[in-house]
């Protein structure tokens, strides 16, 4: 644990690699990564579970500016330090770099920058919605799975799974507080141009939850990674790789 984050961790010396998950994952979503980083990583690395998932604590309101907050003792101030952030964790690293934390480098992947009004209202009404108790652990694995978009590429038996589960009386629940649903659009266009990190913005090709125009909007350059989906670093940890180069 680190403070009300629970941390996973690897290497020595620098520069530090942050790596933040997606909305409903938990740290875990990188355990593919960990022989990789000991191979191709000269530095150290950190993986947290975000506010309100995993074994972190949960946020009194979720905002980008409060998950960028509660990961920022993280960062290690005089040092190098680079954000790779899928999803929801691309944007927390963008507002982590705009609110000032020292952070040399940020790749964004999977990010959906373009939202709809029904979307929008559907999350909103996904945050108010109580958590639901399983009978199994592999029901409520499945629905983790579900939730965090990662169906088909974790097995529902996958001990990386565990971290996004709670036990409890004999029966099973999400570890994610569904409130973090709530958080919102995020202002890409205000966190690029706060950021005073080198941005990178990345998608898997397949990836329907956003297009290259999309993200092209922004003024920074944009990696598509050729037959993977909006989990491209599950998918493949290699190739994802080079969203690394330069950086060490």
């Amino acid at each position: 644990m680190n403070g009300d984050l629970r941390v996973r961790s690897g290497g020595e010396g620098g520069p530090l690699l942050v790596l933040l998950h997606g909305l409903g994952a938990t740290a875990d979503v990188w355990a593919g990564w960990w022989p990789v980083l000991a191979d191709r990583w000269p530095g150290r690395w950190v993986a947290p579970d975000l506010p309100g998932h995993g074994g972190s604590a949960p946020l009194p309101k979720y905002t980008f500016d409060a998950f960028a907050a509660a990961v920022s003792p993280l960062v290690e101030p005089g040092g190098r330090t680079y954000v790779l952030g899928h999803s929801l964790g691309g944007v927390v690293a963008l507002a982590l770099a705009a609110a000032g934390s020292p952070v040399a480098g940020i790749a964004g992947l999977g990010i959906k920058v373009a939202w709809s009004a029904d979307e929008l209202d559907r999350a909103q009404a996904l945050a108010r919605r109580p958590a639901a108790w399983f009978d199994t652990r592999d029901e409520a694995a499945v629905r983790h799975l579900r939730v965090s978009g990662l169906t088909g590429l974790l097995d529902p038996a996958d001990p990386a799974t565990d971290a996004g589960l709670v036990h409890e009386d004999g029966r099973w629940r999400l570890a994610l507080d569904g409130r973090a649903f709530g958080v919102g659009e995020p202002d890409m266009a205000g966190l690029v141009a706060r950021c005073p990190a080198e941005v990178t913005l990345a998608r898997g090709e397949h990836d329907p939850m956003n297009t290259g125009e999309q993200l092209g909007r922004f003024g920074v350059p944009v990696v598509t990674l050729a037959g993977l989906g909006h989990n491209a670093h599950v998918e493949s940890p290699e190739r994802c790789m080079t969203l690394l180069e330069g950086w060490a």
